[in-house]
């Protein structure tokens, strides 16, 4: 029997900023806890993979003013952070914290280093005082800490932070009808749960919305307003992008407010969540259905990022929290299984070449994008259309399609991020 709730509290939890420099956050405070005295640490050292260190670079640190990127992240977590509170330990922070950390980086006590040969979701951070080394080994997942080590020695308790997220005693099925059809028997619990996924993510969108002292022209307001002036239809689809993208500008500029995440993307739980609860909105659906399709959304997340990664070159945003859209909609719109595959056919051989290129305020047009197409690909599906046979990246099948873009992603787009962060470097020469 699938295990929702493990299933749930491993691939869909409450993020507090971008949940790249959260996991360093987080593996810097379990390293430091590690320590007998914290006092007299003298340095802190992130090892990094590739896509942590791209997606960290430029994004907002929740709460802190024009000071952005992985190595304020670690200072934050140093001096604040609780493992206890896994992505969300940068919540409370105070403008002390905040001067006291960048004072930190400016010393150049955290240093932040590229992992070669690393696996994508990969953060080693050693924290160092006169007399001890204390490491903790972030892995997979950007909440589980896989090992502490003090002076060398592996704790008997290393695992001790990833007990509510690291249950594997879910497995996704094979085929996207077995998994389109998991929710039908959704417990009480786990349908609480992802409501309550719904009104934190609403409200990160609403806060988005708002205009800002610090960004007076948002790109979110600038939307709004071309709606509201008649430039742009206000219809659904357009009032989709909106949300989505006021909430993902607000946490990628350091908004100080959680999202719940869907695969361990902060974005991605905007882009699985957002289409589904606006489309049950617009039609009257009740909570228990809401349910039931934003579960189709999270699974199929998952499902593909199984085959393409965590982190990836291509935007997961788009390919796999987008078809989790789609084909949550559908589930909405109570269509079979086969019409959810075409959705996602349609919209990964509309969407597919869109890259990774770091994370940032400008990730939330890609958000946008990605809500936006589900939500047209769900209606397209619904009206039956199809693309026809093999085509392109489309195989005849959406297993087979997904793997076409898992096959693009590793053997195509191999090099992206390398050369992504030459650029990003070179723009900070």
């Amino acid at each position: 029997m699938f295990d929702w709730l493990s299933f749930l509290r491993r691939e869909v939890v409450p993020a507090l900023g971008c949940t790249e420099p959260g996991a360093v956050a987080l593996a810097t405070a379990r390293a430091r806890e590690a320590l007998s005295s914290a006092e007299t640490v003298v340095s802190v050292t992130a090892r990094v993979s590739d896509s942590i260190y791209k997606n960290g670079k430029d994004v907002g640190i929740p709460g802190v003013p024009k000071a952005r990127g992985n190595a304020v992240a670690a200072a934050l977590a140093m001096l604040r952070g609780n493992s206890d509170d896994g992505l969300e330990l940068l919540h409370g922070c105070t403008p002390e914290d905040v001067a006291a950390a960048v004072r930190w980086v400016d010393s150049g006590r955290i240093r932040i280093e590229r992992a070669e040969e690393a696996p994508c979701v990969y953060v080693e951070a050693i924290v160092r005082t006169e007399s001890e080394e204390a490491t903790a080994i972030i892995r997979d997942e950007h909440a589980r800490i896989d090992v502490v080590r003090l002076n060398g020695q592996t704790l008997t308790n290393a695992l001790s932070k990833e007990g509510s997220w690291g249950n594997r005693a879910e497995k996704l099925p094979d085929t996207f009808a077995e998994l389109y059809r998991l929710p039908e028997s959704l417990p009480d619990e786990a349908r609480d749960y992802i409501l309550e996924g719904v009104v934190m993510n609403r409200a990160i969108s609403e806060a988005g919305a708002r205009p800002r002292e610090e960004r007076p022209v948002s790109l979110a307001g600038a939307l709004a307003a071309l709606q509201r002036d008649g430039v742009i239809e206000p219809d659904l689809g357009y009032r989709i992008r909106t949300a989505c993208v006021a909430a993902s500008e607000f946490r990628m500029s350091g908004g100080r407010l959680p999202v719940m995440s869907s695969g361990g993307s902060g974005n991605a739980g905007i882009t699985a969540i957002l289409p589904v609860a606006l489309v049950a909105q617009a039609r009257g659906v009740d909570d228990a259905t809401l349910a039931q399709a934003i579960a189709v959304s999270h699974l199929v997340t998952s499902y593909i990022k199984a085959r393409v990664g965590r982190l990836a070159p291509v935007c997961g945003c788009v390919v796999a929290a987008g078809s989790g859209a789609a084909a949550g909609i559908c589930s909405l719109l109570d269509l079979p299984a086969e019409s959810a595959a075409e959705s996602i056919r349609m919209l990964l051989s509309n969407t597919a070449g869109q890259f990774c290129d770091g994370a940032k305020e400008s990730c939330a047009l890609k958000v946008g994008t990605a809500a936006h197409e589900a939500y047209v690909s769900s209606l397209l599906a619904s009206r039956g259309a199809r693309i026809e046979g093999a085509q392109g990246v489309a195989a005849v099948s959406v297993e087979e399609t997904i793997e076409h873009i898992a096959r693009i992603n590793a053997e195509g787009l191999g090099r992206l991020d390398e050369v992504m962060i030459a650029i990003l470097e070179e723009r900070n020469t």
